[in-house]
């Protein structure tokens, strides 16, 4: 069983003396029912339930007409020919955007309090029309991505005690040992055409046959193709134009989304809900350009201009054309312009908690992300070549009295520097660049 830093996540759910149903969303194939399922054996043992609504369709049934807790639960012990014990059954209900309605008597479910219920699904956004009421209060939402690298790596063997010591240099701004720094290099190249996917994953601790890999992640493709077609309605032309432009997109020196590339006539009030489409399905992140680099950033997001990143470096690789792997593993990470590490930094950005920015202005050039701290605004730049000391646009925007930003983040292959207000960190180390809340450290007085 692969390591999954989200099953800390549940397991504090599950000491929860009053607890919500929890509903897990994100892209398909990450591993969330797998996780579900050995987190289920492992803490209710026999007293665990599970309708898969793609897989048994007929299920359905159970939640059509009147929604009264005892009813619902006494069609789901027949449906199942199982005994719920109250207070120790946990019942799970994957592929939940099959059935809406799961989503309205949900709350009737909690209210009741005899059981436990997590809710799973992949597309859960693209069908919110059909559910009649949310369960607001009774619900906790949480999305999972694809493996980061810090699990890739758990997985790949790297000791344990190897994380605190990189941690220790990250805290500290101290280069890394030598030999270490190269080997995490060299594991997070291998991580890049490999990505997050767990079957990529698993096949590659197992065999490290990057044939069979290649297989794995084109099936993940051929999947995500056939939801847009089944899922998206009058959209699908368009959703999967989109979905086949990305890696040429993202090609392109700036990265920033050209709809003139995907139709002449294109226009975003008729594309909006497409790229929406993709986003609500975990498959596409998009990073909104910034008109000014002050807090809050959302007021200063220009919708209209974006860079569209895949939701997994492996599955970007697999989606280029020619032998984009062979050319990252030989240290050519500059193909594509860059393209893959800047692709891997943003998925990581997100699954630490940030949400994706970008700035690009005539004059003072582009900087790859913009990342909020509490109050503080820090610019993130991702070099891929030699030159990672050169960087106008990051100087120029560092050099704005206007914005007043007191520091940067370069994450390069070199080992870790300083200078003036800039920190150079290797690749590796963006697991350590979490968002921070500090909500846990309000007090109120009496």
């Amino acid at each position: 069983m692969l390591y999954r830093k989200f099953s800390t996540y549940l397991e504090e759910w599950s000491e929860l003396e009053e607890k919500p149903a929890l509903l897990i969303e994100g892209a398909r194939q990450i591993g969330k029912t797998t996780l579900i399922r050995e987190f289920a054996k492992n803490k209710y043992g026999k007293n665990f339930a599970e309708i898969n609504f793609i897989t048994t369709p007929s299920a359905k049934k159970i939640f059509e007409g009147d929604i009264n807790a005892e009813e619902i639960l006494s069609k789901l012990s027949l449906f199942l020919k199982k005994t719920f014990v109250p207070h120790k059954t946990l019942i799970f209900f994957d592929e939940v955007q099959e059935c809406p309605a799961v989503r309205t008597a949900i709350k009737f479910l909690v209210e009741d309090g005899r059981f436990d219920y997590i809710e799973s699904g992949s597309l859960l956004g693209i069908n919110y029309g059909e559910i009649t009421s949310y369960a607001v209060g009774f619900e906790d939402i949480q999305m999972m991505y694809p493996m980061d690298f810090e699990e890739f790596a758990i997985a790949a063997g790297v000791p344990a005690d190897t994380f605190p010591l990189l941690k220790e240099c990250y805290d500290a701004e101290k280069p890394v040992d030598s030999f270490i720094h190269q080997q995490m290099l060299r594991l997070f190249t291998t991580y890049m055409i490999v990505g997050g996917m767990p079957a990529a994953v698993q096949e590659y601790v197992s065999s490290k046959d990057m044939g069979k890999i290649a297989g794995i992640q084109s099936a993940i493709l051929k999947l995500y193709r056939k939801d847009i077609i089944r899922y998206a309605g009058d959209d699908k032309a368009k959703i999967t134009n989109i979905f086949d432009t990305i890696p040429a997109e993202l090609n392109a020196k700036n990265k920033r989304f050209k709809l003139s590339d995907l139709s002449r006539s294109a226009r975003m009030e008729r594309y909006e809900s497409c790229f929406n489409w993709l986003t609500d399905a975990g498959i596409g992140l998009p990073c909104f350009n910034l008109s000014e680099v002050k807090q809050p950033l959302e007021i200063n997001m220009r919708r209209n201009l974006f860079k569209y990143f895949f939701c997994d470096t492996g599955l970007l690789c697999a989606l280029c054309s020619g032998d984009v792997q062979f050319q990252i593993m030989s240290g050519n990470y500059w193909i594509n312009e860059g393209s893959i590490v800047e692709n891997l930094i943003a998925q990581q950005l997100l699954g630490n908690g940030f949400a994706l920015y970008y700035y690009d202005k005539k004059g003072m050039g582009e900087v790859d992300f913009v990342a909020a701290q509490h109050t503080e605004l820090i610019p993130v730049e991702v070099k891929s070549g030699e030159d990672y000391h050169a960087h106008r646009a990051l100087d120029n925007l560092l050099s704005n009295e206007e914005f007043a930003l007191n520091r940067a983040i370069v994450f390069s292959r070199g080992n870790v520097e300083t200078a003036g207000k800039i920190t150079y960190l290797p690749l590796y180390m963006v697991m350590f660049f979490k968002k921070e809340t500090m909500m846990d450290k309000i007090r109120f007085s009496d």
